[in-house]
Formats: C-alpha cells, sequence, structure tokens
C-alpha cells in the first residue's frame, strides 16, 4: 500500500439527518486530504435512496467527499516548478476519483484500486475519456464484471473503510499522471484521459488486465495520447 503519512486528516463537520426523505444530503464525517501544493476545497456528493426498509433503519447512504488535490507519493515532485505551472486536476477528474472510491466501498473491496479508477470514470461518464472508453465498447457494466471476475466479490460482511486506501498500482496511476502533466511543461489541468493512461500504465494492476480484456491496447492508448496533445483539449 502507498504511504498516506505527507497528508494532513482534517476532519468534516458531521450532522445526522432527523428525516432523510426530505432533508438534504449532509457529509459524514470524513478526513479532507490536503496536499502541501494544491488547494483543497470539498464538495458532498451523495447517494439517495427511497426504500423504505432504508428509511425506517435510518442508514446514512454513502458519500463521496472531493478535494481540490489527489494523494501523491512525492509531494515534493514540483517544489521547483514555478506555481503558474504547476498543474492541477480537473473537476472531472476530482469527481471520478471520488466516484471511485464510492464504487470500491459498494464492492466492500477494502481499498481503492485501478479497477476502481476506471469505474469511477465511466460512473463520472461526461469525460472525454468516459467517451472515450465507451465509444471503444468498454461500459461500466463490463468493467465492474471483469472486476469481480479478476477479484471476486467483497465479504458482504465487510464494511470498507470511508477512504478505501489507494492500492500500490492506483498511487502509481495517480503520480504517472501528475507526472504527464508536469513534463509538458504547460501547467494547466491533469485530464481524466491522463487518469485512463495513468491506469494504463500500469501494466501488471486489475485495472491495465481489464481494459486489455475488453480490447483497449497500446494503439487505443497512443490515440488517446494523441488527442491530449490537441490545442484546445479538454478532458
Amino acid at each position: 500500500m502507498a504511504a498516506h503519512s505527507v497528508f494532513n486528516l482534517a476532519p468534516a463537520t458531521s450532522l445526522l439527518r432527523s428525516n432523510p426523505s426530505q432533508r438534504p444530503c449532509q457529509p459524514s464525517s470524513v478526513p479532507i486530504l490536503h496536499s502541501s501544493f494544491l488547494s483543497s476545497e470539498t464538495l458532498s456528493i451523495c447517494s439517495s435512496n427511497s426504500n423504505p426498509s432504508w428509511q425506517l433503519t435510518r442508514r446514512r447512504p454513502l458519500s463521496a467527499t472531493v478535494t481540490l488535490s489527489l494523494p501523491t507519493a512525492n509531494p515534493d515532485r514540483a517544489v521547483s516548478v514555478s506555481p503558474d505551472k504547476i498543474p492541477k486536476w480537473s473537476r472531472r477528474t476530482i469527481k471520478s476519483f471520488a466516484m471511485a472510491e464510492l464504487e470500491a466501498r459498494k464492492l466492500k473491496y477494502p481499498t481503492t484500486g485501478t479497477e476502481s479508477l476506471l469505474m469511477g470514470l465511466l460512473i463520472e461518464g461526461t469525460s472525454s475519456a468516459a467517451k472515450f472508453l465507451l465509444a471503444n465498447g468498454i461500459t461500466l457494466f463490463k468493467v465492474r464484471e471483469e472486476s469481480i471476475k479478476l477479484l471476486g466479490k467483497g465479504d458482504m460482511y465487510f464494511f470498507s473503510p470511508e477512504h478505501p486506501p489507494l492500492t500500490e498500482d492506483a498511487q502509481r496511476a495517480l503520480d504517472w499522471a501528475f507526472d504527464e502533466k508536469l513534463k509538458s511543461g504547460e501547467g494547466g489541468e491533469i485530464t481524466t484521459s491522463h487518469l485512463l493512461l495513468g491506469v494504463w500504465s500500469q501494466a501488471e494492476s486489475p485495472g491495465h488486465k481489464i481494459l486489455s480484456a475488453l480490447g483497449f491496447n497500446d494503439d487505443k492508448a497512443k490515440e488517446l495520447g494523441s488527442m491530449i496533445q490537441e490545442p484546445g483539449y479538454h478532458g
């Protein structure tokens, strides 16, 4: 597992709802990740559930907390770069990451792996990477199915942590995406396409194996990489 000690953990405010069916969703107590060189902000994305039995037991819905920085194994990688050249994670990439954590929890996995990052991209659904995957026949259902084939089903009695820690492969995928954007020297945003290519860069990871099984290959990766280089590209 990749270390997360480089981040300060700050508890978010926790509010219990007295009437889940009528009041807006509130975030549960979650740690907010703070990078040493990227700003942070939180959004709350909560899933709704109108099942009567859920209302009777007053179980809180799964929620995802989004920050403007994503975990990095080496926060000092950009200290020599001028502030205006430090790339920032795009909002779609951040939301995809939050959805990846949420999907790992739904599947009752103890960690957020590269397979979860793929599912997060597809759940977000509006990004260039998601559209590229869908155009090549790679859907959320197929990725989820392949994930279960490869990793098995989670224990139904297991409760995933609020933020399932990243696997080493997933951390390297994030770092690859950041470093690739940093190498360009252009600043700007790290897009969902960078994240997708980061997953593909980890050849032995579940995400890479799932993509390969579903028809993604080096030619597709090069095609996506060329798209990123086009002027005005938004991921």
